[in-house]
């Protein structure tokens, strides 16, 4: 009489285990590459919002000076009715800080994302964006920041 054989061997259970480790190996830094990214570009389309949100300052004001909160300061956050001071904007978690600098003149500015927590880790690091739409860093330097 022959005996099937039930269950599994352990050189089994071993190979499974080993098959499982080389693709969290691979798709574990894959997974925070895209969140990275994913991150980035929320803060780009904050970034635009924001820039928006600077003309519209300039059409009431006829100046950008004034658009920080501290007020005798031309560089830091933005007035708290103008813009909020962080990315994304609807989250309690901050991928990037949100800045402005105004020209002395506050006839023109630049606004600048800097990440913070687990987004420090991006290639791209500070985007900004001036008055005249000119992105940093450039897209000649990292095609993939803008």
């Amino acid at each position: 009489m022959m005996y099937k054989q039930k269950g599994i061997t352990l050189v089994e259970l071993m190979i499974v285990v080993v098959v499982i480790a080389i693709l969290a190996s691979i798709a574990v830094p894959s997974y925070q590459n895209y969140v990275q990214r994913s991150k980035r570009v929320t803060a780009q389309g904050d970034l635009f919002a924001f820039r928006n949100a600077m003309q519209r300052y300039f059409a009431e004001n006829n100046t950008y000076a004034g658009a920080t909160a501290a007020a005798a300061d031309s560089a830091g956050a933005p007035i708290a009715t103008l813009f909020p001071s962080q990315s994304p904007i609807d989250s309690n978690v901050a991928a990037y800080t949100l800045t402005v600098n105004v020209a002395s003149v506050g006839s023109s500015y630049t606004l600048q994302a800097t990440p913070v927590g687990s987004q420090t880790g991006d290639s791209c690091g500070n985007l900004t964006l001036t008055s005249t739409n000119v992105k940093g860093p450039s897209a000649s330097a990292n095609p993939d920041c803008w």
